[in-house]
């Protein structure tokens, strides 16, 4: 069976409520109440099976009384009935099921949700909710929620999964005369999610910035890529609760979803060009400035101060958040020279000065208006004695209003005393782009050149190469086979050959002979590893020794790895000793891949050695990617100067670590059964001359019991 279109939830043409009691106090009243007072103008029905009258409208005592058809049911009763309710809704053909009540997943009640779920689905029904305030649309002036009704409309969508966060941002946006397309609710996301309802607002005109308040993740891999393609249209803003360790868990036990890293959650946010948020203040000036703002063609911005001290902390605050100061000095003197009062300063931040009047920054700024080279500008201003509150609102007004209609970006960060702040509150409710401090008013123009670095970079194919499948689902299989859930080293080795990627020389001895006579074949020096399905961590147990250069030495450490892996680890049986070739020395990095909880296929890139659980210094990407996010990746992390080469070293191979991660990615991407891959370190040599991968770890499950299960 088709399912309905989710237009239908935000357009619907026909509304009834399951739950209209005749008590004004009562949810569905709220709800029936907020539908009519805002104006939807299609069909509303009131269900209760008492009947009675609410509001004008004569309640039906069920669902099926209706005359007509029924595109959305807002169910508003108590969770024991909803199944119930459920079941007439499938017999009036119901379409959409916008399910208020709570007392499900949230509390532990996971099988009577996962009934109602099934019951809904199987009778090509589509669940928003349970545990949601419902939703609101001003493209038919629909206010299903039980929040405010004086909800402003406007051109910002907001998907929230907390509904009492949602109703407080619907009374905060009204404050801050945000103006609202979609406000909608999802909850526990037992159907509906937000990548059903981002594919919606993608398309709608309406709708210019997306806002998100997410608290878990349940299919990520289906969001990543409706997030690419949202952020290529129109700016998406999350804000993700979780951070911290006892975040997570408390947005897992709040939502009854699970929170992921959040470090991983963070780089790919980044990854599909989301805006992530600090604080709901920080996301609601971001869609506020964003909805009013064209995204300029180019990144020179610059800033006009009239105060040396807020100029300094503007430019301190252009490099936090990624803006690209314009620094062409002679055209800067050329266009400001006239303005900056002689002691004044033409660079960029352009200073002209505490004597600046009205007039002094209207020239100035009307002067970074036609300039070309200038694609934004942020303006500042102390409050002094030259210009009066009313100089200062007309002086901004005047100005925003030449800026937009020519859209070119602008924001003004003002400080001063009571009159100043006068002008604020006149400017806020007008929308024009006016903050009290200045990292605010940077933190704005920072998103919107990030929203333009996007939407230039556009997208690309991913990057994905050849690998011998069926040599891999060989090595798995007989690891399956004997009962285990990683790979033994020379399985490893023949993972890396089956990928293409460069590794040691080597093999496996079970005696000190044969470990002699690989090491004489291989050539000095040598490392030898212990191979044991009960010691993953080898150098912990004492089971690796290096630059082994002699036959004694081999015969010597062969006899201490047996003897040090036997005491660290008693009961482990260890299957032999891994003989391999010494890789000379070099930069030192670790590759990964492995299957995230939320996400899927990830890749991780970082540094690499023994340090890298002390360090942690690295970064992550949903797979699959392209060759310019790879890149991204590898620059992301603290320690890629290193690579580029410090104090005389040449710089690294750095294009063998992306042809590396392509095939990591590969590899974790197309065989499922593989869980966990880890490289480290790889050691990289000189631009030119490649990369060998030293040790690798592998982790691998059945997938078809895990599915099964």
């Amino acid at each position: 069976m088709n399912q309905p279109d989710i237009k239908l939830l935000f357009e619907p043409t026909s509304v009834a409520v399951i739950g209209v009691s005749q008590e004004p106090g009562k949810i569905g009243y709220k709800i029936l109440q907020n539908m009519i007072e805002v104006g939807y103008t299609g069909d509303m029905y009131a269900i209760n099976p008492k009947g009675g009258e609410a509001l004008g409208h004569t309640i039906l005592k069920s669902i099926e009384d209706v005359e007509g058809d029924v595109d959305v049911a807002v169910i508003a009763i108590p969770a024991r009935f909803v199944y119930d309710a459920v079941v007439s809704c499938a017999k009036k053909n119901v379409k959409f099921l916008s399910i208020i009540s709570s007392g499900f997943s949230e509390i532990g009640n996971l099988e009577e949700e996962q009934r109602v779920l099934e019951y809904a689905l199987a009778h090509n029904m589509r669940v928003l909710g349970p545990n949601i305030f419902g939703h609101y649309s001003s493209k038919v002036s629909l206010n299903a929620t039980f929040g405010p009704r004086d909800i402003k409309p406007g051109n910002v969508a907001i998907i929230t999964q907390s509904g009492a966060l949602g109703i407080a941002m619907i009374g905060k946006t009204a404050v801050q005369h945000i103006g609202l397309s979609a406000i909608i609710s999802v909850g526990n996301k037992t159907d509906i999610d937000e990548s059903d309802l981002l594919e919606y607002l993608i398309e709608q005109e309406e709708t210019k910035i997306i806002l998100m308040y997410i608290e878990g993740i349940q299919q990520g891999e289906r969001l990543v890529q409706v997030l690419k393609q949202a952020t290529q249209k129109k700016p998406v803003i999350v804000i993700k609760s979780g951070r911290s360790k006892r975040g997570a868990v408390a947005a897992a036990s709040h939502t009854g979803s699970l929170a992921g890293s959040d470090k991983v959650f963070d780089a790919i946010m980044k990854q599909c060009g989301v805006l992530r948020a600090e604080s709901i203040q920080e996301a609601l000036e971001w869609s506020k400035f964003l909805s009013h703002t064209e995204v300029p063609d180019g990144g020179n911005s610059i800033i006009i101060t009239n105060g040396g001290g807020v100029g300094v902390m503007a430019t301190d605050a252009c490099e936090k958040y990624d803006i690209k100061l314009y620094d062409d000095q002679e055209k800067l003197k050329e266009t400001f020279e006239s303005v900056a009062h002689g002691f004044g300063s033409t660079k960029n931040p352009v200073d002209i000065t505490g004597e600046a009047t009205k007039d002094d920054y209207l020239k100035a700024l009307q002067e970074a208006l036609v300039d070309d080279n200038i694609k934004s500008v942020m303006a500042l201003y102390c409050e002094t004695a030259m210009m009066d509150s009313k100089e200062l609102t007309d002086m901004i007004d005047e100005m925003y209003g030449q800026y937009k209609e020519q859209g070119k970006p602008i924001t003004f960060s003002v400080f001063g005393g009571e009159k100043t702040e006068a002008a604020i509150n006149i400017l806020h409710k007008d929308n024009v782009p006016v903050f009290r401090d200045v990292y605010d008013g940077v933190s704005c123009m920072g998103a919107l050149h990030r929203i333009r670095r996007t939407q230039q970079q556009g997208s690309e194919d991913y990057a994905q190469v050849q690998i011998d499948i069926d040599a891999i689902d060989r090595i798995v299989d007989a690891a399956l086979a004997d009962d285990r859930t990683f790979l033994l080293a020379e399985e490893g080795q023949g993972l890396l050959k089956a990928c293409q990627i460069p590794g040691p020389r080597g093999g496996v001895a079970q005696s000190v002979r044969e470990a002699v006579d690989l090491a004489n074949d291989i050539g000095y020096p040598i490392v030898m590893k212990v191979v044991s399905r009960d010691i993953l961590h080898k150098s912990d147990a004492g089971g690796v020794l290096l630059n082994l250069d002699n036959e004694e030495e081999i015969i010597d450490a062969y006899q201490t790895i047996i003897h040090s892996c036997k005491s660290n680890v008693p009961n482990a049986v260890i299957d032999g000793i891994e003989v391999v070739e010494q890789i000379k020395a070099g930069a030192e990095v670790i590759l990964g891949g492995r299957r995230d909880a939320n996400f899927g296929p990830t890749l991780m890139f970082g540094l690499g050695g023994i340090y890298v659980e002390v360090m942690k210094d690295v970064a992550f990407r949903a797979v699959p990617l392209s060759q310019t996010e790879i890149r991204s990746m590898i620059k992301e992390i603290r320690s890629y100067p290193l690579l580029l080469g410090v104090r005389g070293e040449a710089r690294k191979d750095i294009n063998s670590i992306v042809d590396t991660l392509v095939k990591v990615a590969t590899l974790i991407n197309l065989v499922p059964r593989i869980t966990d891959i880890e490289i480290n370190p790889m050691v990289v040599y000189e631009q030119g001359q490649g990369s060998r991968a030293v040790d690798i770890r592998v982790l691998i499950s059945d997938d078809k019991k895990d599915s099964e299960s």
